[in-house]
């Protein structure tokens, strides 16, 4: 989902601006999937069945729940890196939901899976208060990023072709382009999308999985006032992707070390 006019939503309940300007679209009923209402024997309103068999009733819409919850868990993740929800404030799922063009419900379950990836504590009666975070958790999070993936890495350079790094460049690309947009949303997602394919090499889902959520933790802002990366910042994180799968393609287990150093003291 692409990221629209930035603002700020209500805090508990009552604010007047926009996190996302992009609407949801409705939910589908059970009836609107067949195509027109149906009777109890499967047939539309106005037309003839002659000798059909009745069509199967539609799926109960769970699966469209999840996707809509899905579409805002991700816009939801949008707004907290690109700073529109700010730490410390609080936001409560119906005004929320009117931004998004949705019922509370699905916001709320979205919230609630931020809550489990701390990104947002569960404020009683209120809504949910996004969480505030400092330098040193961050300098935490990326020593222990560095002590997962460089390990990995290193030995990813000593065992896998240089074919296969080949093929992770048009990721690496897309991060420069998504870094020269100056979005950081857009960044953020792509960035992790390298890191991803690159642990993925290990085989190791668990891996990916855990790294995948402090890459998450690491990107969202701190507390104290806006974003302190800017687009110059990110472009230079992007073209360490590039000078990064050289390296690994080459086997210079040195030259990788120290780009994963710079890469992770500049995420700080």
């Amino acid at each position: 989902m692409k990221q629209g006019a930035q603002g700020s939503a209500g805090v508990g309940g009552s604010g007047t601006g926009e996190v996302w300007a992009a609407r949801v679209p409705a939910q589908a009923t059970a009836a609107d999937a067949g195509g027109g209402r149906r009777d109890v024997g499967g047939a539309v309103r106005g037309e003839h069945t002659h000798s059909e068999p009745p069509l199967p009733r539609p799926r109960p819409p769970v699966v469209q729940r999840s996707s809509v919850r899905g579409q805002i868990l991700d816009a939801l993740r949008s707004a907290l890196v690109g700073g529109d929800l700010k730490p410390g404030e609080v936001y409560s799922a119906p005004v929320l939901g009117e931004r998004f063009g949705v019922s509370a419900t699905p916001v709320r379950e979205a919230m609630q899976q931020l809550a489990l990836e701390g990104a947002v504590e569960v404020v009683p009666n209120r809504g949910f208060r996004v969480v505030e975070r400092g330098m040193r958790e961050l300098a935490e999070l990326a020593e222990v990023r560095a002590l997962i993936e460089v390990p990995v890495m290193l030995r990813l350079a000593r065992t896998v072709p240089g074919e296969r790094w080949a093929e992770l460049r048009p990721l690496a690309e897309a991060t420069i382009r998504a870094a020269s947009s100056g979005c950081r949303a857009t960044y953020a997602e792509s960035d992790r999308a390298f890191h991803c394919a690159v642990l993925a090499l290990s085989g190791n889902e668990q891996l990916v999985r855990i790294a995948e959520d402090l890459h998450r933790r690491a990107q969202w802002p701190l507390v104290g006032g806006p974003v302190t990366r800017g687009r110059a910042d990110l472009v230079a994180d992007a073209a360490e992707h590039m000078a990064l799968l050289e390296a690994l393609g080459a086997g210079e287990l040195d030259v990788v070390r120290g780009l994963m150093g710079e890469h992770f003291a500049g995420a700080r």
